[in-house]
């Protein structure tokens, strides 16, 4: 695990993060079906809507290691709904997957020839984000600190 963590510093989990999450919201537009893409689609903003968070989760993060400051409530909770979406990636990955299985049944129609590479790249670059979110949240533990509130009192600069 240290040697994944070495190789994925907490300045390339963020970048690529930033880079999969908007190449992700991309191929969201994308229909894999009929290789077109659909921006007045309104489900097709739902996505984009909640990687709002994780951007703002790494924003957080990088200033928290920046400026050597400690956990505060709001980036736990920040981080408790990343838990929630990180259940949405996981359903986009299931959402992906099905689709791909779902060649054999549409074998009778015209599929583009983009299907199977595209909807490869996706899924992909999902299980990617997964991954680095994973990791995103281990360098968290370890460069920032645990959610200690016994202590929060000593964490506070009340001049400020």
């Amino acid at each position: 695990m240290k040697a994944i963590l070495r190789f994925f510093s907490w300045r390339k989990c963020m970048l690529l993060s930033i880079a999969v999450i908007a190449m992700l919201i991309v191929f969201n537009f994308y229909g894999l079906y009929t290789n077109k893409f659909y921006f007045f689609k309104f489900d097709n903003y739902i996505f984009p809507l909640f990687t709002i968070v994780h951007f703002i989760f790494l924003y957080v993060l990088w200033f928290k290691i920046k400026e050597g400051e400690y956990t505060d409530p709001q980036m736990r909770n920040l981080e408790y709904a990343m838990y929630g979406i990180f259940l949405i990636y996981i359903f986009k990955i299931m959402d992906t997957g099905y689709i791909l299985l779902s060649y054999s049944e549409y074998q009778d129609h015209i599929m583009p020839n983009t299907f199977i590479p595209v909807g490869m790249v996706i899924i992909l670059l999902q299980f990617l984000l997964l991954f680095l979110t994973i990791m995103t949240f281990k360098h968290r533990i370890l460069m920032v600190g645990p959610y200690n509130f016994d202590n929060i009192n000593e964490n506070i600069d009340s001049w400020q």
